[in-house]
């Protein structure tokens, strides 16, 4: 494999799936059939899941909610997502720790830098959940905060698209995609492939970042294994 230690970014409505709403049973069995895949290379994989299948904190604060509040139920969401992803991971004999960055001691871990990369070294998937633990920022950009906290080569963002375009695929038919951006491109070109703040965290510690379809068999092995698929993103061209 190309890496040898991993972040995988799942958004909450990648597990959703077709359903509008909630967790499809079928999408994480999927999930757990290729992070088995990777896992058994030896790679060490760290997940953060997003909440947006279940509720998201921008959403309910135009809604008219506190923003912090609303927030901060965003990250119990996702913590939702984390313990679902942990027991699909674990029926597929996979050791698997939920970190979350808001203690709920009965559910899960505190997230706690040096233990996460011992379950890693050990080589359990541990799935950080609850976000970084403060309103006002997004689950990508806990994805690259936990990924320089680890130490990780790459983030792989999973999502429902084959990379990232120059306009949105869904309603442009010409939209193009492209298959190497920098960071500055990013965000240059305001392209949205994350927050500003996880591109520039990525970008200040040279994590190139993968964004790729999650919904093809085998993409995540694919990925991690450098081969050609979606878009890479790096600190030079």
């Amino acid at each position: 494999m190309a890496y040898k230690r991993v972040l995988l970014k799942l958004s909450g409505e990648a597990l959703m799936g077709s359903q509008g709403y909630g967790i499809d049973p079928a999408i994480v069995s999927a999930i757990a059939t290729d992070v088995a895949a990777v896992v058994a290379t030896g790679t060490e994989l760290a997940i953060v899941v997003g909440g947006g299948n279940i509720f998201r904190g921008l959403k309910g604060s135009a809604a008219g909610m506190d923003r912090a509040t609303a927030d901060y139920v965003g990250m119990l969401a996702t913590v939702m997502n984390a313990i679902t992803l942990q027991d699909g991971l674990e029926r597929a004999g996979i050791p698997t720790r939920v970190q979350t960055a808001i203690a709920m001691q009965e559910v899960a871990e505190p997230y706690i830098r040096r233990k996460a990369i011992r379950h890693l070294e050990k080589g359990r998937v541990v799935i950080f959940g609850a976000g970084c633990g403060n309103p006002f920022f997004t689950t990508d950009t806990t994805a690259a905060l936990r990924a320089a906290e680890i130490s990780a080569n790459v983030v792989l963002k999973a999502t429902k698209v084959d990379g990232v375009y120059d306009r949105d695929p869904e309603k442009f038919s010409n939209a193009v995609r492209y298959e190497t951006l920098t960071f500055q491109d990013v965000l240059a070109g305001e392209l949205g492939v994350m927050d500003s703040t996880a591109i520039a965290l990525c970008k200040d510690n040279s994590i190139p970042i993968v964004v790729f379809d999650l919904f093809g068999a085998g993409n995540i092995a694919r990925a991690v294994a450098g081969e050609a698929i979606g878009t890479r993103i790096t600190p030079t061209a």
